[in-house]
């Protein structure tokens, strides 16, 4: 991936770079959790076949390896493919319907639809932002857009569901952002996508660059997003997105945008080619196997990183977000089972062990196509979320990682450690015995405290500090430790 990112801003304009001295707003980093919504025309056939990671098909050799994705909301793409799982189901259920034929369905839903229904759970989750899928490759606007789509007029909702849920999460007093896929939108190209080569070489061209460019614009005014969330690349030259961002950050001076905007060159257009192609899934295939999963090449600018149902395993420099969904896809799949979704223990850790990495989390919620209801076994983990998250705030909500950048964190390691601006520092320690050992130097007047709890015994050790643990206590304890050093870096 980093050959492919090379070549693709070799065309680049220098003043890209200037971008990259802008610090991000104190606001992202301080939130640490955030709510993705994914809700599309696909969430009414609701299908995605279950079992297999995303991650596993992006590293496999299968040409046609993306038409078995678990993502529903790329059922169109799966539709092209005769033989996938999405056809032999769609050919059993809606015979030779075509995709279509579901915006009847789902316009229906959106006016039984209820904001600040959505927006209750999220506070109760204790997320500081939500980021919602305006557009996603089905080409679908989820607001009554004045940019007329040459292809397929009138494809967007009468209801204008991003203005409703702007208002509503900001009532709430979170941040609101805005998902738009720029490279990919099958309105304007329809060519099956198997693999990675097939995403670059289905970036549309022609009208599509100024249809989006006029798009985001037309978001960006009517909604001035706090986010600017892209995704795969962006179809215009890297001159126009320069332009584009400076347009967006002069209407939004504190808004970010993430690394999803890699702009367009003939060097991705040459993905067509087939010895291009084989060179770009080689590479791409080598990168995901090392990073364990998706990891988007850097563009010239962006404000923070995105990996995807990947974390890293070292303390990070640069801010980054982890994005997953609950289960293997971001659309609601009513065919997931309980086995498929993350449990509540594990998604504590997740957001613990991104924090302490310097990142944020950002949780997808998938409401059903039928009535925009969020599903039962998604509620739960918001709610769980709320209960563990909300009590922790002070040890995770504008904190910063203690340990220094590049610092490997093992995964199998039970401490992980955050630090505040008055030089306090928390110990998360997930299980174990009734002692911990702690990465901690001792100085005058150093002590050690359960987050609002009693103080607690310890001891000087050669590598730290050992700690004696309360007998009563639950998956992870928060400790609270004042005047003490990092013993190693």
């Amino acid at each position: 991936m980093r050959m492919v990112r090379a070549l693709a801003v070799a065309h680049t304009t220098k003043s890209m770079h200037n971008f990259r001295q802008r610090a991000i707003p104190p606001w992202w980093s301080d939130a640490k959790f955030g709510i993705f919504v994914h809700w599309t025309l696909a969430s009414v056939p609701a299908f995605a076949p279950v079992g297999t990671a995303f991650k596993d098909l992006l590293q496999s050799g299968d040409p046609s390896a993306y038409s078995s994705t678990p993502y529903v909301e790329w059922y169109q793409n799966s539709l092209r493919f005769p033989n996938s799982p999405v056809s032999a189901f769609h050919r059993e259920k809606y015979g030779e319907l075509p995709y279509e034929s579901f915006q009847k369905d789902f316009e229906a839903a959106i006016e039984k639809w209820d904001a600040r229904e959505w927006v209750q759970s999220f506070v109760q989750s204790g997320a500081e932002y939500v980021v919602l899928v305006a557009k996603h490759a089905d080409g679908y606007c989820l607001w009554p857009s004045s940019v007329t789509n040459p292809r397929r007029p009138a494809w967007f909702s009468k209801r204008d569901v991003v203005g409703e849920l702007a208002s509503a999460v900001r009532q709430a007093g979170l941040k609101f952002g805005i998902y738009y896929c720029g490279g990919m939108d099958w309105t304007f190209n329809d060519q099956p996508v198997g693999q990675m080569s097939d995403v670059f070489a289905a970036i549309p061209q022609d009208d599509y660059p100024q249809y989006a460019d006029d798009q985001i614009r037309e978001l960006i005014n009517l909604y001035r997003p706090d986010i600017l969330w892209n995704d795969v690349a962006w179809p215009g030259r890297a001159s126009s997105l320069q332009k584009l961002f400076e347009y967006y950050y002069a209407q939004v001076p504190n808004g970010v945008v993430n690394d999803r905007w890699l702009p367009w060159s003939p060097v991705l257009g040459a993905c067509r080619c087939k010895v291009v192609a084989w060179l770009v899934n080689t590479i791409a295939r080598s990168s995901m196997k090392r990073a364990g999963g998706l990891i988007p090449p850097r563009p010239p600018h962006y404000d923070y990183r995105t990996p995807e149902y990947v974390v890293f395993p070292t303390v990070q420099k640069e801010p980054w977000e982890c994005v997953r969904g609950m289960d293997e896809s971001f659309a609601f799949n009513a065919y997931s089972r309980e086995e498929n979704f993350i449990e509540p223990e594990a998604l504590s850790w997740l957001v613990t062990d991104v924090c302490a990495k310097g990142g944020n989390v950002m949780l997808n919620v998938g409401p059903r196509g039928v009535d925009g209801s969020i599903p039962e076994v998604q509620q739960e983990r918001l709610k769980w979320l709320g209960e563990w998250l909300v009590p922790l705030a002070p040890a995770l909500k504008g904190t910063r990682p203690w340990l220094s950048q590049g610092t490997k964190i093992a995964e199998g390691d039970r401490v992980r450690y955050t630090c505040n601006a008055l030089g306090v520092v928390y110990a998360f320690v997930r299980g174990g015995g009734p002692q911990v050992k702690l990465s901690a130097l001792a100085t005058t007047g150093t002590s050690v405290s359960v987050l609002h709890g009693a103080t607690l015994p310890w001891r000087e050790m050669d590598t730290g500090i050992e700690v004696d643990l309360p007998s009563e206590r639950g998956p992870t304890t928060v400790l609270v430790l004042t005047n003490v050093e990092a013993f190693s870096n």
